[in-house]
């Protein structure tokens, strides 16, 4: 009997947009409603999807930035990220290409994202929203939109509370693990706009810069000088 393959699958985002409900309510089929640990505690667990048995194991990460210099250690050997954000939060929604993907790409380039809308049940809480006014509802489309420019794999709406699509969350994450999606060659100009090419540092000056600057060297002047004499060629000669 073969060994079924292990998958590292890390969760990232912001603090409090609800990755370690989102892992507890997969993992125990429940809801949090007392504590809620800043990081939940790593998880491995034989799982069957599509008829192939894999080995998953789950990592959070604490999204703030207390552990901005911990958290990169996480990433090492993870074979998919799920990228959180709040569909009640344009600021975790914004920081998905502010923070979280020059972050992902500086430290595991390769490694394929799914994104995750979550608390999905709040979106369209009017109560909720009108008791909140700093929330802010953030729209399938939307979304959609963030995927096709961070170029994750697939987004999925979830809510960790009555656990619609959580199992569908980890199903996609392990599907894009086994089937990682070939590195696709993207312009210049199409690549920079996502900052994948950047240092984190410089990547909120990238957003609002008017001009690319590339980070290689500058290319060196080529001679125009007739090829004959570049040769050690005279005129007449051969």
């Amino acid at each position: 009997m073969s060994t079924a393959r292990f998958i590292k699958c890390v969760t990232v985002g912001d603090g409090a947009v609800g990755k370690t409900c989102m892992l507890i309510s997969y993992t125990s089929n429940t809801f949090p409603t007392d504590y809620v640990p800043t990081v939940f505690d790593n998880f491995s667990a034989n799982v069957v999807v599509d008829g192939s048995t894999v080995n998953l194991g789950l990592w959070d990460t604490a999204g703030q930035e207390d552990y901005n210099r911990l958290r990169p250690l996480s990433y090492r050997g993870a074979d998919v990220f799920l990228l959180a954000f709040s569909l009640i939060s344009k600021a975790s929604y914004e920081n998905i290409y502010k923070k979280w993907i020059p972050e992902l790409r500086h430290y595991a380039p390769n490694v394929p994202i799914v994104l995750v809308g979550t608390k999905l049940d709040l979106r369209g809480d009017k109560q909720y929203l009108n008791e909140h006014p700093g929330s802010t509802a953030i729209s399938t489309s939307q979304g959609e939109e963030l995927k096709k420019m961070i170029g994750a794999v697939t987004y999925i709406e979830c809510s960790s509370k009555t656990q619609q699509n959580v199992k569908a969350v980890f199903d996609a994450a392990i599907k894009a693990a086994l089937k990682p999606p070939k590195p696709k060659r993207k312009s210049w100009k199409r690549r920079s706009s996502i900052g994948v090419l950047f240092k984190v540092e410089e990547f909120e000056t990238r957003l609002t810069s008017p001009t690319v600057t590339s980070r290689h060297q500058p290319y060196k002047t080529l001679s125009m000088q007739p090829i004959d004499d570049r040769v050690g060629l005279s005129k007449g000669n051969g």
